[in-house]
Order: structure tokens, then sequence, then C-alpha cells
């Protein structure tokens, strides 16, 4: 029995992630140190979206300068994955923020779902 073991890939114009709301990460605001938190709080717009997020064409207008706890390579380091376990953990919490604000049967779940087995494809 061959199994694949899923990788992890972004996809764009998702932004998911870049719903930061405080209400709604509280695992994630728990996991940050004192100088990550200030800098996610002062990323919070009163909407609960990133600032540095364009919500109309969902790209991050800092991308390439985005703070550490936007970089899925970090999310090891903050809550404490092993690399071995990094895909698994970056796909659960993409399905779960896509879930939350798009739907589990949504265009941008389907389009993560397709990404993660042709990566997975790629990789094997």
């Amino acid at each position: 029995m061959n199994t694949k073991k899923e990788s992890w890939k972004c996809i764009s114009h998702c932004g998911a992630c870049c719903r930061l709301a405080p209400d709604e990460r509280v695992e994630s605001i728990a996991a940050l140190n004192p100088d990550q938190l200030k800098v996610y709080l002062s990323f919070v717009g009163e909407d609960g979206w990133c600032r540095h997020y364009d919500k109309t064409n969902r790209i991050c207008r800092i991308y390439e300068k985005r703070p550490d706890f936007c970089r899925v390579s970090t999310l090891g380091s903050i809550f404490h994955v092993s690399n071995a376990d990094l895909d698994s953990f970056a796909i659960h919490c993409c399905k779960q923020h896509i879930r939350s604000i798009y739907g589990g049967r949504s265009r941008v779940m389907s389009k993560f779902q397709k990404s993660i087995r042709n990566q997975s494809n790629v990789d094997s």
C-alpha cells in the first residue's frame, strides 16, 4: 500500500489567514511572543482583517516584508511543531481558516484541496 503524504501549498487569491480578528484567533495569539503580539495586534483592522490585506484583489500588500507569524516556514517554531509535521499542521490550519471564512464547500476550499493533491503528486 503506497500512501502519499500531503504537502502544503499556498493558493493565490485566498487570504483566509489574513483574517486576524483576535477573538477568532485565540490559539494563534497565545502562541506569539510579546513582540510578535504587538505587531500582530497593530495589523488588525477595525473589520478584523489585516490592514495590509487587499480584500478586493485578495492579496497581501506587504507579502515580501510580512512578519514571521505570516510565514508557514516559521509556524513550526511558533507553535512547537516539528518539521516532519509542519505540512500536516499548515494544511489543517488552512482548512480551518478557509472553512470559517469561505465555507467547507467553497471554491477556495476546492482550489486548496486540489493544490494539496497536485503538490503531493509532484513530490511522490
